[in-house]
């Protein structure tokens, strides 16, 4: 037994005044985070294991905080110990969005997570948060350069493509901060939902919560780096979330918010491109770069309606995905 687990386990004696529970490895993230269920009179917890320094778990404790004001269905803290990094949570149960969506699943499980979507955005207190600002939104597009094209593929660009790179990053912040600002999960995707029996969906997974752009949640959802839906499917639920927006009193530009969620979520799969190629090389998740693919594509179905992507796309398509093949 290793001393993270025994030090875990003799927390876990003190705050619950026993020994006599069983402890059950339960999943781990994409981060230095682990959890474990844990069994005891009848009834189950999760056990969130945030090591420090790697890990904090004030903010999770933070935004819990906020979105459960919020009436989201996110995990009651039991127990904490924030020095230590341990906490006692509520149990979700194990069916992750991801597992059960299908074509006869999806419109209720979206307008399920869409209703909480709006609801954190309506009305969650973002007074505290960092604020999702431009060296933020720069450091993460950073990761699809470093990670990916250096790291992984050792692509070298030319002095033209760094230049036509530049400008798009200069583009697409420039397109995060004028949209309207409101809580923003950052991590809002079928493995971060579960499906409960009351307030559907639960939320785990918010730590890195900000005050960022609306577009933002939405497109991490719809444009799943684990699951793909058809035009038609996601321009479906778009025009769901407007409506919902709508009834909360926001009228928003159907036409203008399309441009917003489309390069969003360039921005989204840049990053997340580089994060997955990192978590292989850093910290040996190798899984994560069966997802690079499916993150791409949904730049590279965006080449015909914004020729201020035909840059990106024609590396995406002659460079990385050529060369991610070739070293996978």
């Amino acid at each position: 037994m290793s001393e993270r687990l025994k030090s875990l386990k003799h927390w876990l004696n003190e705050v619950l005044d026993s020994s006599d529970y069983k402890l059950k490895p339960a999943s781990e993230d994409a981060s230095f985070r682990s959890y474990y269920r844990l069994f005891i009179d009848n009834n189950t917890f999760i056990v969130m294991d945030a090591p420090p320094p790697q890990e904090d778990c004030a903010p999770f404790v933070q935004v819990t905080t906020i979105l459960l004001a919020s009436d989201v269905n996110a995990p009651t803290i039991h127990q904490m110990d924030l020095k230590q990094g341990f906490l006692l949570l509520d149990d979700f149960g194990n069916d992750l969005y991801l597992n059960k969506l299908d074509a006869n699943t999806a419109n209720q499980l979206y307008s399920d997570a869409i209703k909480a979507l709006v609801r954190m955005q309506s009305s969650a207190d973002v007074n505290d948060l960092p604020l999702y600002d431009e060296a933020l939104l720069r450091r993460e597009m950073q990761l699809f350069s470093e990670w990916l094209l250096g790291k992984h593929l050792e692509l070298e660009l030319s002095d033209a493509q760094n230049k036509s790179i530049a400008a798009l990053f200069d583009l697409l912040v420039e397109n995060a901060l004028e949209q309207p600002q409101s809580f923003v999960h950052r991590d809002f995707h079928s493995r971060n939902l579960m499906i409960t029996a009351d307030n559907n969906p639960g939320v785990i997974d918010y730590q890195d919560a900000v005050h960022g752009p609306i577009t933002y949640d939405l497109v991490s959802l719809l444009k799943d780096c684990y699951i793909k839906w058809s035009k038609d499917e996601i321009d479906k639920w778009v025009d769901l979330y407007l409506q919902q927006q709508a009834e909360k009193g926001a009228e928003i530009n159907r036409q203008k918010f399309q441009r917003w969620f489309d390069l969003m979520g360039v921005q989204r799969h840049l990053k997340a491109s580089g994060i997955f190629a990192r978590l292989s090389h850093r910290d040996g998740k190798h899984g994560y770069l069966n997802d690079i693919t499916r993150t791409l594509s949904y730049i590279v179905d965006l080449k015909q309606d914004y020729s201020e992507l035909a840059a990106l796309c024609l590396l995406i398509e002659a460079s990385v995905l050529p060369k991610f093949e070739a070293v996978s």
